[in-house]
């Protein structure tokens, strides 16, 4: 058979064969434009009265919002809602109460950004308290098992754990620089760029070169105060790593805003060009 008789045996297949991909890109465009148009609905929902009520009562930062971004903010909410799942551990009954705090103070991150969701992950496992986390670690040849207490963790690529308790105590009292909430989610943002390493991704890409020059410096101060017993705006789980600094000084920006913009304000005006947010100001 000559390559003309080839082609033309061939042409009914390479012809269904392209009306299926053809088929398959339109479900798929169809499916995105679905979920697009749902995202956009729920953000620009507002909450129930009900919910509001629980957010004026169990986050004391959606108060100090402006008007216009507590509009916003519940719109994020709504979305976060809608697609993340929420799991209790340990006998833990989750409730609309739970799931609306832990949404409320992680969207807190997302409310002037371009982005107003968590990508990457779907699952949000709660437990009542603090919990045991098993560790393996290795010495040479040797295998390592290890037991520690914590009140939450974020899994690269994976889900957010979460202590109810710690989410409660961190949520009600915004001027104390610890909200596990915060903490956790921030950890999301920074492994956007496919490595959890203290840089997220930034809004201008103009912006990296004075980011990485000033946390550097930053870090290195923040780790000299720790060694001397000085350091007071940050808490000193920063000194672990560079991504454990991003995420407490996360913490900070939004609950120590005025003593860190006073103490340190090259570090808050990285994280207010980041966030899109002034704090010290609300």
């Amino acid at each position: 058979m000559n390559h003309e008789g080839i082609y033309m045996a061939l042409q009914p297949s390479i012809i269904f064969i392209s009306l299926g991909l053809a088929l398959v890109v339109i479900i798929w465009g169809a499916r995105r434009y679905r979920i697009m148009m749902r995202r956009n609905r729920l953000l620009q929902t507002p909450v129930s009265s009900e919910y509001i009520t629980l957010l004026e009562n169990n986050v004391p930062l959606y108060t100090r919002l402006p008007k216009e971004l507590r509009e916003t903010l519940q719109g994020c909410i709504n979305h976060f809602l809608d697609e993340k799942v929420f799991v209790g551990c340990d006998g833990l009954a989750i409730n609309d109460e739970i799931r609306l705090v832990i949404a409320a103070n992680a969207c807190m991150l997302l409310v002037n950004s371009k982005m107003k969701h968590f990508s990457g992950f779907e699952t949000i496992l709660v437990y009542p308290d603090t919990y045991i986390a098993k560790n393996v670690r290795y010495d040479g040849l040797v295998e390592v098992h290890e037991h520690s207490t914590r009140a939450g963790e974020s899994w690269y690529r994976g889900p957010i754990v979460l202590s109810l308790a710690d989410v409660v105590r961190g949520s009600n009292n915004e001027h104390d620089g610890h909200n596990v909430v915060l903490h956790e989610f921030a950890h999301k943002l920074d492994e956007e760029n496919g490595v959890m390493d203290g840089l997220p991704v930034l809004r201008e890409s103009a912006h990296y070169k004075e980011w990485a020059e000033v946390l550097t410096r930053e870090y290195d101060e923040f780790l000299e105060r720790v060694k001397r017993g000085k350091n007071k705006v940050i808490d000193e789980y920063g000194a672990v790593s560079a991504p454990e600094f991003f995420a407490v000084a996360t913490e900070s920006f939004f609950e120590k805003s005025k003593q860190m913009k006073k103490r340190l304000p090259e570090l808050y005006q990285q994280l207010q060009t980041y966030y899109g947010l002034d704090p010290a100001a609300w």
